[in-house]
Order: C-alpha cells, then sequence, then structure tokens
C-alpha cells in the first residue's frame, strides 16, 4: 500500500513537472519606445511598476530626426537584450515598433494609444481614417521640425493631467522632424508578432475611434483605459498591466 501510495505520488509529481514544463516562459525584458513631442522620461511611472514585478526594463531615447534615426535606436535598444523582449510604442512610437519589431528578439508587440502603420503607409497616413481632434496642434518650423503649439497643448496632450505636470510636459516636449511623421513602413510586425493594444478612451491627439479602428484591423488583444494621449504618464498602472499580461502571453501566442 505505502508502495503504491509512493509510485502515485511520483507519477504525479512528474505529470506536474511535465506540465510547467510545456508551459512557455514569461518574457523578462521589455523595451519602451516614445513618441513624437516626448522623451523616454514619461515612462518613469510605467518603469518602476514593471521593474517592481521582476522585469529588465529598457527605455529608448528616440532622437526624433528621422524615421530610420528612430528605428536604428530601437534596434540598438534591442540588440542588448538577454533574451526575447516585449516591445512597446506609445504613438508615433508604434509606426517606430511596427518597423523594428521583425527583430527575432521581439516575442510581442504593445501599442499604447499608437498608430500601427501597414507596408506602405505613413504615420500620418492613419489621419486619412480619422482626422485628428481640434486640439492637437503641431506648429512646423522653418527647418521642418514640429512643437504642439503651447495654448491648445494640455487639451490636445495630456487633458488628464496637473497642471505643473502638463507645463513640464509642454514646455521639455522634442520637436520631430516632420519626415519622420511622413516616411513609409517596410515592414509590418504586427502581422507575424502577437499584439496588445491600449485605447485611450480621451485620447487628444488621436480620436479614439481611430485608435479602436486601429486595434481591430492589426488584431491584438485590447484594454480601454479612461484618459488622455498620455496615458502611459497618468495611468501607469494600467498601462504596467497590459504590458505584463503580453509579456506573461507572447510566447505562448501564435499569429
Amino acid at each position: 500500500m505505502i508502495k503504491s501510495l509512493a509510485l502515485a505520488a511520483t507519477a504525479t509529481l512528474a505529470l506536474t513537472a511535465a506540465a510547467a514544463a510545456a508551459q512557455p516562459a514569461a518574457v523578462r525584458n521589455v523595451i519602451l519606445v516614445h513618441g513624437a513631442f516626448a522623451d523616454g522620461s514619461g515612462w518613469r511611472g510605467v518603469y518602476d511598476e514593471l521593474t517592481a514585478r521582476g522585469y529588465k526594463v529598457s527605455v529608448v531615447q528616440n532622437p526624433l530626426t528621422s524615421f530610420a534615426d528612430d528605428v536604428a535606436a530601437t534596434r540598438r535598444a534591442l540588440a542588448r537584450q538577454d533574451g526575447p523582449a516585449i516591445l512597446v510604442g506609445h504613438s508615433y512610437g508604434g509606426s517606430v515598433i511596427t518597423e523594428a519589431g521583425d527583430d527575432p528578439k521581439v516575442a510581442g508587440l504593445v501599442y499604447v494609444a499608437a498608430f500601427a502603420p501597414d507596408v506602405g503607409q505613413s504615420t500620418l497616413d492613419q489621419y486619412a481614417e480619422v482626422p485628428p481632434p481640434p486640439h492637437f496642434q503641431p506648429d512646423v518650423q522653418s527647418d521642418g521640425f514640429a512643437f504642439l503649439k503651447a495654448d491648445p497643448f494640455k487639451a490636445g496632450f495630456a487633458a488628464d493631467t496637473q497642471d505643473p505636470d502638463a507645463r513640464f510636459l509642454r514646455d521639455s516636449q522634442g520637436p520631430i522632424a516632420m519626415k519622420a511623421l511622413e516616411a513609409k513602413v517596410t515592414r509590418a510586425s504586427w502581422k507575424t508578432k502577437p499584439s496588445w493594444y491600449v485605447v485611450a478612451t480621451e485620447d487628444g491627439a488621436i480620436d479614439p475611434r481611430l485608435l479602436r479602428s486601429t486595434a481591430r484591423r492589426i488584431g491584438a488583444t485590447t484594454t480601454e483605459v479612461s484618459g488622455s494621449h498620455v496615458v502611459f504618464f497618468t495611468q501607469p498602472k494600467a498601462v504596467a498591466e497590459v504590458i505584463d499580461q503580453a509579456a506573461q502571453g507572447a510566447l505562448g501566442a501564435a499569429r
């Protein structure tokens, strides 16, 4: 009897171990890619949430001088990873990860209130479907770089931030070369990599209708979060939760 119980226990442990081995491991590396009119510092809240959960997080600093330069910056971050990674892009950063996401180290893509062009489309081409909301007003300079206009900045970009934070985001914004927004992507990585999408329900820079349409078009697992275009800044825990879900499920997902 004792021998039978021991054999049964051993068999149960073996089956449990086999089942555990069959489960895909979670991805432990995350790369955060910011969009236009911003820099990587806005990811701090998401960074803190993810590192507290044990993730190794890298934050790309896009030069915003050309689409090729920004894709190259993301590829440099990917080259430093010690294993599979989740690639996260906000806004224009979604175009960047769409191009760079074909890297074999990329296990999954997370789009946060982001663009996701198809091959032959640019970031700005996406607005042909649904135009930008009225308070989102780029001001193109004589050198071809654009800032967001100061007066409507909060309403168009960061409506749910406190006034001091909105002023800081406005005054520290990174100008982007318009040619970066006009560049056509040559790869659409969301066609081959599993994707997740955060819809910012109060987005003043990309109409939420366009966000939802984009998420459907790329077949992403979608989460709606109440927030402005900078939802990653104002709702870092909710955004980190989606990234966590992607990391947990990417290796077991198929396209």
